[in-house]
Order: structure tokens, then C-alpha cells, then sequence
């Protein structure tokens, strides 16, 4: 049965992004002088401002001011005319500590209260709330082809930028796939959508014709692409007022293009600028390495993880998981798997996966799974679950 899924993906100079970026450049920054230090950070911008704003307890000092400075230095806005640069941008930093109340529940679990003596019951989670993890073998990365090949585009749009290739470009743009589907196999991509922020020295037509050959054709698979192919190079002619110039920007208003561009829903709660005792991150990443490991044991070619928490409970409300009819047990029995072999009290999740280390600005841009480097991206508890096919 024919189907069409669209996905797509923003250049890390995107007003959201340039978002993302400042409140996890300001996580690193802590986590590097104090790994247990609490952030819930946002940012917001527009032409010539920004607003970092949000709660911080930690004993580390950071010159928060200078870290998006450089931030957004290092991201492209480091020259007068774009209407949004590093040197001039007026910054207001509205930081105040953790809510006492969300303390008391992280570092004083219903668990504790109970008077467990396990390590892991000690941290209860920093919020209420149901996260998402998913995984399917549609790519070698185990992610749906149209994210993947939006983050490969946009992420490709960045490089001959910054290399010099493509001199006139500036740092905003997006881009969007739309992958024709056999039932659930992916067989050609119907259509292309991008448009790439330009200095006013560019004719339309020459920036098309680059973008075609040396953006598009330079990264997108020959095998999906033929000539029914549809392309949308710029498609209203000119982008040269980009950027917080051209559009406000906040932190977390990609929470799709940070996921599995909609092939998976998402709980609602963003990730950039928290730190891992917020669920909202570390359980998430949890879910996605559950499910990739799923897939690759062979359990399921589709598999996605719901997982639940109440605030200052560390062991999760619930965890379903759906594999859409590849299974190769039953999605009840998986789920009881799941619960077996994987701790998915956040304690248990950070230091699983490493969390407390500044590892966040990589995240912040092309998407936050099927990226090599990560630990929630590993598969290494395959082997082990392929036991549960015997």
C-alpha cells in the first residue's frame, strides 16, 4: 500500500536552534566545573536580544553571558549586517535556583522515604510525566529514512558554509523529505524542500543550481531519487533576512526535529538546557536505547518505548511498548523483558548512561539520536536479549 511521510530538519543557525544550543552550551558549562549540577535553562531571541532565563543550583560559577556569546559566535552570527550577531545582541539573564519543592522530591524519592537502602531509590524523578524511545530498521542507524536524510541535508547545508564552498550563504535554513512508502518498506523520495539563508550577491538561479548539485545530489541516496522526484530549491525566491532577524526563536519548539520527525509521538517535554535528573531527557534517551536495542536483538524490526513517571518517584508509573506487528514475541512479553533487564529509575539511568558529563551542545543540533558517540546509541545489550528468541 503506497504512503507518504514527510520529516524535516534545521540548519543549527535556525532561531530555535540557535536556542537549543545557548541553553545546552550553559548545561556543559556547568556540568564541567559541578556534574551534579541542577539546570533547567531556556533562551529566547529575536533581532538584536535574547533572553536566557530559567532555574540553577549548583556550587560551579559560569559567566553565562560570554557562554551564548560564544555560542552563537561559534553558530555563525559573527559579523555586523545580519541583524542578529554575537558582539552586539543585547543579553538579559534572568536565573533564579530550583524550586525547593522539585528538590525535596529529586533528592528525597517516596522510594527513600520508605527507607530502601537501594542507591538507586534515593533520586526520585524531577518531574510527572511519559517519554518516548524508537528505533526501526529502515536505516543501518535505526531511524526512519526521512529524518535522517533532513539531518544529512541541513547538516550538509552547514558544512560547504562553513567550509567556503558556498560562500554567500548565511546560517539559517531548513530542510524536509517526503519518503514514498511500499507498506513499510521506503522506496523512492517524492519530494525535496529546501531553502537555505543568502547575502543579496547570489542570483536565484545560481543559488539553486548549487544547492541542487552540491547540497541535495551531494548527500541523498541515487536510489530514492528518479524523475518524478519533486524539488523545491527556495521556493519563494529570496531568504536573505534570516535568523532571529527574520523569526523569534525558543528553546524546545524542535522537539520533532530532535526526535524521529514525527514517525514516533513525543510526550511534549523538551530536552535542551535540563540536566539528567529531568525525565523528560534522561528517560527519554533511555527509551531510545531500550528500543535500539530491541530492534537489534532481533525481537522486533519496529519498536517503540513508553515509559511514565510521577515527581519524586524513581521507579517509572508504567512502560508499554508497541512493535507494530514485527514482534517476534508478543508486545506484552517485550514489555516484561524491558522491565527485567533494563533499571529505569533515573539514578540507575544516569549513571547507565553517563549522563552527568558535558556531553550536551552535540545534541543540540541534527537531531539527538542515530548520531555515533552517544551512550544511548549503543547496542551492546543486543547479544544478551536474543536469549528471549530461544
Amino acid at each position: 500500500m503506497k504512503e507518504f511521510f514527510t520529516s524535516e530538519s534545521v540548519t543549527s543557525g535556525h532561531p530555535d536552534k540557535i536556542c537549543d544550543r545557548v541553553a545546552d552550551a550553559i548545561l556543559d558549562a556547568y556540568l564541567s566545573k559541578d556534574e551534579n549540577a541542577r539546570v533547567a535553562c531556556e533562551c529566547c531571541v529575536t533581532s538584536d536580544f535574547m533572553l536566557i532565563m530559567g532555574e540553577i543550583t549548583s556550587a560551579a560559577k559560569v559567566d553565562i553571558e560570554k557562554t551564548a556569546r560564544e555560542t552563537v559566535r561559534k553558530t555563525g552570527y559573527d559579523k555586523k549586517g545580519l541583524g542578529f550577531d554575537a558582539d552586539t545582541v543585547r543579553i538579559l539573564v534572568k536565573i533564579n535556583g530550583q524550586s525547593p519543592d522539585i528538590a525535596l522530591g529529586v533528592d528525597n524519592s517516596a522510594e527513600k522515604k520508605s527507607e530502601s537502602k537501594d542507591k538507586y531509590d534515593e533520586t526520585g524523578a524531577g518531574d510527572q510525566g511519559l517519554m518516548f524511545g524508537y528505533a526501526t530498521k529502515e536505516t543501518e542507524e535505526f531511524m526512519p529514512l526521512p529524518i535522517s536524510l533532513a539531518h544529512k541535508m541541513c547538516k550538509r547545508l552547514q558544512d560547504v558554509r562553513e567550509s567556503g564552498e558556498l560562500p554567500y550563504l548565511r546560517p539559517d535554513g531548513k530542510g524536509q523529505i517526503t519518503v514514498e512508502y511500499d507498506g513499510k518498506t521506503p522506496k523512492r523520495i517524492e519530494a525535496v524542500v529546501l531553502s537555505a539563508q543568502h547575502d543579496d550577491t547570489v542570483t536565484t538561479e545560481k543559488l539553486r543550481k548549487d544547492l541542487k548539485e552540491r547540497v541535495i545530489d551531494a548527500v541523498l541516496p541515487k536510489k530514492y531519487l528518479d524523475e518524478n522526484t519533486k524539488y523545491y530549491i527556495n521556493p519563494t525566491g529570496r531568504f536573505e533576512i534570516g535568523g532571529p532577524a527574520g523569526d523569534s526563536g525558543l528553546t524546545g519548539r524542535k522537539i520533532i526535529v530532535d526526535t524521529y520527525g514525527g514517525k514516533c509521538p513525543h510526550g511534549g517535554g523538551s530536552f535542551s538546557g535540563k540536566d539528567p535528573t529531568k525525565v523528560d531527557r534522561s528517560a527519554t534517551y533511555m527509551a531510545r536505547y531500550i528500543a535500539k536495542n530491541v530492534v537489534a536483538a532481533g525481537l522486533a524490526d519496529e519498536c517503540r518505548i513508553q515509559v511514565s513517571y510521577a515527581i519524586g518517584v524513581a521507579n517509572p508509573v508504567s512502560v508499554s511498548v508497541k512493535t507494530f506487528g514485527t514482534g517476534k514475541l508478543p508486545d506484552g512479553e517485550i514489555a516484561d523483558i524491558v522491565v527485567k533487564e533494563f533499571d529505569l529509575r533515573p539514578a540507575a539511568i544516569i549513571e547507565k548512561l553517563e549522563l552527568k558529563k558535558p556531553i550536551y551542545f552535540e545534541t543540540a543540533s541534527y537531531g539527538h539520536f542515530g548520531k555515533d558517540g552517544f551512550s544511548w546509541e549503543k547496542t551492546d545489550r543486543a547479544e544478551d536479549l536474543k536469549k528471549y528468541l530461544k
